[in-house]
């Protein structure tokens, strides 16, 4: 097991009912800024929760933060903070509008010129504008830690950022909103917590035992109440566990002591950029071939997982892990995810050259658990995904 350090400073308040809490965790004479998308709280009853829960605080509201975080619209909810001198920042939605808010959090006190560079440098930030979440939508377990990925419209880019000053000081989980939620959401969200599982088990094995056993308790419960969720998703105990899957799925627990990937988010998120698709779809459309192409590095791990998680018992390890590569593909497949580029888009070629150049152009010439995926391998990783 590696060395690790590990602390998560934002409470969880988890359960029924819970949004009502917030008038007790919104520090005193706050003025918060309230952050949200594309308008459905204001549907289902989430909005006058809330609203109804800030009765004694000065709020100001700035909606329309899109699925992909927009830089541009962020810049306009950053002028807002700056002209109304807002202290609180409070996420109400699922993981982009938390991204969002992580990205105002730090350029709120980012001294530079161009809060772009935030994402651009690659600087974590220390210190950021404290904010809290109430979690509409579970998927990507920005509740419950410091990182945060923002799209860039106008240069087709969609850049990773993070650090200390960015987790919540507390997020709210109520499982009852899911039952609003469109089943393409919830497919989406189930999707995408699994492969974030995966991008920090799937490498090799480190003897880190109880890690591994984490990672595969969370994809074991995943699959078991997937089709559960998706066909009733007012079943709060079905709900519940979907729910604080994606949070454990990445809230930093299973990462530490543990080599990690994350290829796939890599090449995932260009794809986002250039066509728009489904952040958890993309993820679906390069996990397949990311680990056909890398098999004999993963071999070992991908056989543990077959047989953990899926019972396969019998075969080499290599047919294990063939097995498992199939059964994670069929999984998605199932979900109603397609896992072929060209099911998304008929301009799909050239696709891999262009990500490719994007990469030597960052100077990201090393991805994976062993830093050895150069552009030209993700190139052909992105080929065998057509």
């Amino acid at each position: 097991m590696n060395n690790f350090e590990l602390k998560n400073p934002t409470k969880i308040i988890f359960g029924k009912d819970t949004i009502k809490k917030l008038s007790t965790e919104i520090p005193e004479k706050a003025k918060v800024l309230l952050l949200y998308g594309g308008g459905s709280i204001k549907k289902n009853g989430i909005y006058e929760q809330v609203k109804t829960a800030l009765s004694n605080v000065e709020v100001v509201e700035f909606g329309g933060i899109p699925a992909n975080p927009e830089y541009a619209i962020l810049m306009d909810a950053l002028q807002i903070i700056k002209e109304q001198d807002i202290t609180f920042l409070l996420a109400v939605g699922g993981g982009s509008v938390i991204d969002g808010t992580k990205f105002l959090s730090s350029a709120a006190l980012y001294k530079g010129d161009t809060p772009w560079d935030i994402l651009t440098s690659n600087t974590p930030t220390k210190k950021g504008m404290p904010f809290g979440t109430v979690l509409t939508l579970p998927a990507t377990g920005s509740e419950m830690n410091s990182g945060a990925v923002i799209t860039r419209k106008e240069t087709k880019e969609k850049l990773a950022m993070g650090g200390v000053g960015l987790f919540p000081v507390f997020s709210i989980l109520d499982p009852l909103v899911i039952q609003s939620i469109p089943k393409r959401q919830l497919v989406n969200g189930i999707t995408d917590a699994f492969t974030h599982v995966l991008e920090q088990y799937m490498t090799y094995p480190s003897g880190a035992y109880l890690q591994d056993r984490f990672a595969e308790s969370i994809l074991q419960t995943l699959i078991q109440i997937a089709p559960k969720v998706i066909e009733d998703p007012t079943n709060y105990t079905e709900a519940s566990n979907f729910m604080w899957c994606c949070t454990m799925a990445l809230n930093g627990l299973i990462q530490k002591g543990v080599p990690t990937d994350w290829a796939v988010h890599a090449i995932g998120h260009e794809l986002t950029a250039l066509y728009g698709i489904d952040h958890a779809r993309t993820l679906a459309i390069i996990a397949p071939s990311h680990y056909t192409y890398n098999f004999e590095a993963k071999k070992e791990k991908l056989a543990q997982y077959a047989e953990r998680v899926w019972n396969i018992t019998e075969g080499t390890i290599e047919e294990k892990a063939h097995i498992a590569i199939e059964k994670t593909e069929t999984f998605f497949n199932e979900l109603g995810i397609d896992t072929k580029l060209s099911k998304y888009t008929n301009n799909y070629k050239g696709t891999a050259e262009l990500i490719s150049k994007r990469f030597t152009e960052r100077g990201w010439l090393g991805l994976g658990e062993h830093k050895n995926l150069a552009p030209n391998d993700v190139e052909k990783i992105v080929t065998m995904a057509y």
